[in-house]
């Protein structure tokens, strides 16, 4: 064999690695970790919620605008919210959506695949559910669990408690619906596109990215939106990665009681203690720029809903998940490959997180203490006990879903 067919077979090779094959969940979760700690170092932490309650704002803003701001669930509206392109959670939102999407177009996974007619149903109940969840619990499985307590907060304690609970409770429902329900099993199809087309948008989407990235950084004017370059980029990688090695939260709790299999589960546990050390590098002693700013503020993540707003917050964006088939991040880089499903959750997501949102602001809910307290562990317990109380709440975390994984005490009947 030449060397010139040797170095192309290794060519094809490293290209089939990065962008074509499954990645093993455990180094996915590394790299997720990575990417988290690297936006956290940048500026802040990333989450799902925030891009798609952006998107739900400027959805609920326009029909203000149609129906007027007066009064219902229009009230909060009267004023334009900050345009998509600037909010920095939709530019993580977008980067994220777009690294999926250029994972799926290189990877030939690109396909708009429409569910059948139950699925669809099931899609408005779930973006209704995820919406109310993650208003109550402050975030979703990502601002609300994983980044909560990676950004060493107490109320990601109570939103996994949560999660456990609605996970169990929307598969015994989904069993059930095996069982009884036959409605609306028909209209499923697949539109796919030829090869060379599904690997062209993703070179265009590639392309796009970089002009995004390129334009914000040289905005002169502004300091924050030239920053958003690097939002987008991190952002970006964060898709391609969970794309690439279908990272889905909600796997993780769901696995351990349908099959028994807790790869991903301890898949969550490393990635979230490589972010709760990583956030505490950044936030000891909050370590200061050259001009005098905080590298991360320390509350980041760090809500007031540590008591029932978390729980039950949780336990109703759990079952919402297990509706949709994805949790906020998965549902994110599944629309990013074409899941007609997916995309369809999203307005609905949006639009409750939304109001919701706006409504609870203007109450002063979690301001009040109505939702449960904000705690920061290091100020409880200082950064040494609370990586420690971390890393036991995953050994536990651990050692049960291997113990079910062995015994299946556990598994949820059908």
């Amino acid at each position: 064999m030449s060397e010139e067919s040797v170095f192309k077979n290794k060519s094809k090779e490293l290209y089939s690695i990065f962008c074509e094959k499954e990645w093993n969940p455990y180094i996915t979760g590394v790299i997720v970790a990575f990417f988290s700690v690297m936006i956290m170092a940048w500026w802040r932490p990333w989450g799902a919620v925030g891009a798609i309650r952006s998107w739900g704002d400027w959805i609920m803003y326009g029909g203000a605008t149609l129906f007027g701001s007066d009064s219902g669930i229009f009230e909060f509206y009267d004023e334009a919210p900050r345009s998509i392109f600037v909010n920095s959670g939709s530019v993580i939102g977008i980067g994220f959506v777009a690294g999926a999407f250029i994972s799926a177009c290189l990877g030939k996974d690109f396909a708009l695949r429409i569910p059948p007619y139950r699925e669809m149903v099931k899609a408005v109940i779930a973006g209704i559910l995820m919406g109310i969840g993650a208003t109550l619990a402050g975030g979703c499985n990502v601002g609300g669990f994983y980044n909560a307590i990676g950004n060493l907060g107490a109320n990601g304690f109570a939103m996994w408690l949560g999660l456990v609970l609605g996970v169990v409770l929307g598969l015994k429902l989904l069993y059930l619906e095996m069982e009884y329900i036959s409605w609306g099993e028909g209209g499923s199809k697949t539109i796919t596109f030829p090869s060379v087309v599904v690997y062209l948008m993703g070179v265009a989407a590639i392309i796009a990215l970089i002009w995004g990235a390129y334009t914000y950084s040289a905005n002169e004017d502004s300091d924050y939106i030239a920053s958003l370059s690097g939002i987008l980029l991190i952002a970006a990688g964060l898709g391609y990665a969970m794309q690439r090695g279908r990272w889905c939260m909600v796997q993780g709790f769901r696995e351990p009681h349908m099959t028994g299999d807790c790869t991903m589960a301890k898949s969550v546990m490393l990635s979230i203690v490589i972010v709760a050390i990583g956030a505490a590098v950044l936030k000891y002693a909050v370590p200061m720029r050259a001009e005098g700013e905080a590298v991360l503020a320390p509350l980041n993540y760090i809500r007031g809903t540590f008591g029932w707003g978390g729980v039950a917050g949780g336990f109703l964006f759990g079952l919402g998940a297990m509706f949709a088939g994805g949790c906020g991040s998965g549902t994110l880089w599944r629309v990013g490959e074409g899941q007609v499903k997916l995309i369809m959750v999203v307005p609905f997501f949006g639009i409750v997180s939304s109001v919701m949102t706006a409504w609870f602001r203007d109450n002063d809910f979690e301001a009040d203490g109505a939702l449960g307290s904000a705690v920061y562990l290091p100020d409880a317990l200082g950064y040494g006990p609370t990586l420690l109380l971390i890393g036991g709440a995953m050994i536990i975390w651990y050692l049960v879903v291997t113990w079910n994984e062995e015994t299946n005490k556990l598994i949820v009947p059908m």
